[in-house]
């Protein structure tokens, strides 16, 4: 079993690399960008602060006001060991989650989404992937294809809360 001296000492040799400032640099002025240009083009979506996260997720809240009304929220998270860009539906609080996961267990809710089980660690009420193996060379495209899967993803979200 490794100690955690073994550890950092692997990781210390890593960052000499470089390689993970870099690309941890890029990944989270990326996700500085997205939020930016979504909140320009949705000025009445609330957006939260970007929770840059311990290298296993980043992610920021950017949610329409009826749903924030209902005490949930969206969640756009960048997942980092497996380089995929997610849309999470969440609850203000684990009662608010575990009330939908129930309402949403009872229904339908299509083959791109997966509906969460209510357990410890568990943030979110439904999921879908984004994208899953990011152009990050190609800044624009990357926050036109996120932005396009975020409303589909919130317009499938209102339609199946308001049955």
């Amino acid at each position: 079993m490794e100690s955690l001296n073994d550890h950092i000492l692997e990781y210390v040799h890593q960052l000499k690399q470089g390689h993970i400032q870099k690309a941890y640099k890029g990944i989270m002025t990326f996700m500085a960008g997205l939020k930016l240009y979504l909140e320009k083009n949705y000025p009445d979506y609330f957006s939260s602060a970007l929770y840059f996260g311990y290298m296993d997720m980043s992610y920021f809240a950017f949610t329409p006001m009826d749903l924030k009304q209902k005490k949930l929220k969206i969640a756009i998270v960048y997942l980092h060991e497996q380089s995929r860009f997610e849309v999470w539906l969440g609850g203000s609080n684990r009662k608010v989650q575990a009330k939908y996961i129930e309402l949403l267990s009872r229904v339908n809710i299509g083959n791109k989404f997966r509906l969460s089980q209510v357990q410890p660690g568990i943030d979110s009420i439904i999921e879908m992937t984004l994208v899953q193996q990011p152009d990050f060379d190609d800044r624009q495209a990357l926050m036109e294809q996120i932005e396009l899967g975020i409303i589909a993803f919130v317009s499938h979200a209102r339609s199946l809360l308001s049955d």
